[in-house]
């Protein structure tokens, strides 16, 4: 396993803690033909936070947005031209907290929503250029091969959708919201992510992943 780094936008704080910021992200989901897929938005080349990397439409709470909630469904219209309907749920699936250590954090809550039919996503051209449906093993294959630039929390929520099969079965499970903070060391090999509980890597042997790998 290759030794991580941190990307543009995520540099590391040597003062006191930022405060995070409230922010919420859409995992929106449909059954495709070979199993459960997950609509992937990528970001801007040319952002200041994880720029071209591949993430779940969403963003900070702006003034105006009445919760996490409303900020979801307008973050998921301006990146993706995907609008869900009021009636539609959003469940509640994770909750995230940059690591202390990095200089700019968000407090974000991922949702987890069924896609409307005929589906058909749109960038915004701005905050993110393209969009793909991809079944989470693609993702991640795609990621080992450096076809695919992902961060951290996507990469881990892709992981753990492998234990559902439709989109059905994910929305009925329950889900836990307790914050997932994780920790950055840095050493002689690099600088690596892992989640809180783990001592060693957050992906089991070797070196954990990158928060983002190295552009090709």
């Amino acid at each position: 396993m290759r030794p991580g780094r941190l990307g543009t936008g995520e540099a590391l704080n040597d003062g006191d803690p930022t405060t995070p910021r409230p922010a919420a992200a859409v995992i929106l989901l449909r059954d495709g033909e070979r199993g459960l897929e997950v609509l992937l938005v990528q970001r801007n080349p040319a952002a200041r936070f994880a720029p071209g990397a591949w993430v779940f439409p969403g963003g900070a709470v702006r003034d105006g947005d009445a919760d996490q909630r409303a900020t979801a469904r307008r973050e998921l219209r301006e990146e993706a031209g995907v609008e869900l309907d009021d009636g539609a749920p959003l469940v509640p699936f994770s909750r995230w907290i940059t690591p202390r250590t990095v200089r700019i954090r968000f407090d974000n809550v991922f949702f987890a929503a069924a896609a409307p039919a005929e589906c058909e996503p749109r960038c915004d051209g701005a905050e993110c250029v393209d969009a793909r449906w991809m079944r989470p093993s693609d993702a991640l294959d795609a990621y080992e091969r450096g076809d695919l630039e992902l961060v951290f929390p996507t990469i881990k929520h892709l992981e753990r959708f492998a234990r559902w099969s439709s989109v059905t079965d994910l929305l009925a499970d329950h889900h836990d919201l307790a914050p997932v903070e994780p920790r950055v060391v840095v050493d002689d090999r690099g600088t690596h992510v892992l989640m809180p509980d783990h001592r060693t890597s957050a992906f089991g042997s070797g070196f954990p992943r990158r928060l983002t790998p190295p552009r090709q």
